[in-house]
């Protein structure tokens, strides 16, 4: 068995780049709403985004040992995606392993589990969503997988995925999806805009989206 695939195929880096300024509720919607990550994985702290390619890691209960491997062999702008079977409560990840991150120019990192060292995290400026903090330590003795298909936070993650976070939540795209999300995204943030025009005149949302017929469909009585 492989435990361990360094190769992975990457999107382009121009496709990355178009999804900079999108917000992650506008992509889970353009997207078909799918790929929404269980919401108890947040930002470490308020204004963090995080967007790359998916870099899956799979860890043993309280064992850290493939975080480290990751950020030996992970590229320049990935994203570590971390799984942490049955356990999520211990700091799996901390100041040391985000200093290397940095120096790495790792692009963030994504655990369903607990950090700690938050602080120091925070003032470095390295993003991490998680499912909050723990000071109860780890070990380094158990093989876990590096860059194979996962769940994370009730979602399939690949390798070579898209992840994109923001204060709102995270949602994973599949590689081979990006530019139709990407186009449909886009497509979706014209058309609010011109939402947003309308209702700055005054007109009423029960206008705008014709739910009139909806509250009589379903028997609404008003007096």
């Amino acid at each position: 068995m492989v435990h361990v695939y360094t190769d992975i195929r990457r999107p382009d880096k121009r496709i990355l780049e178009s999804y900079k300024h999108i917000g992650s509720a506008t992509v889970y919607e353009a997207a078909g709403r799918i790929g929404s990550v269980n919401p108890n994985i947040k930002p470490l702290s308020k204004g963090v985004r995080i967007l790359g390619t998916a870099f899956t890691v799979y860890c043993p209960p309280k064992d850290n040992l493939m975080l480290h491997k990751a950020l030996q062999v992970a590229q320049e702008g990935d994203i570590i995606v971390a799984a942490i079977d049955l356990y999520p409560d211990a700091g799996y990840w901390g100041g040391l392993m985000a200093t290397s991150a940095v120096a790495r120019k790792i692009g963030g990192l994504a655990i369903d589990g607990c950090i700690r060292d938050s602080e120091e995290i925070i003032s470095m400026g390295f993003p991490v969503f998680c499912r909050g903090t723990c000071i109860r330590g780890t070990v380094k003795s158990g093989l876990g997988l590096i860059n194979h298909q996962i769940v994370f936070g009730d979602v399939i993650v690949n390798p070579g995925d898209l992840v994109l976070g923001d204060d709102d939540g995270m949602v994973i795209v599949p590689r081979q999806r990006l530019e139709e999300v990407l186009k449909a995204s886009l497509e979706r943030e014209e058309k609010e805009k011109k939402k947003t025009t309308s209702l700055r005149t005054g007109v009423t949302s029960v206008e705008l989206n014709n739910l009139d017929s909806v509250f009589q469909s379903l028997g609404m009585v008003e007096k």
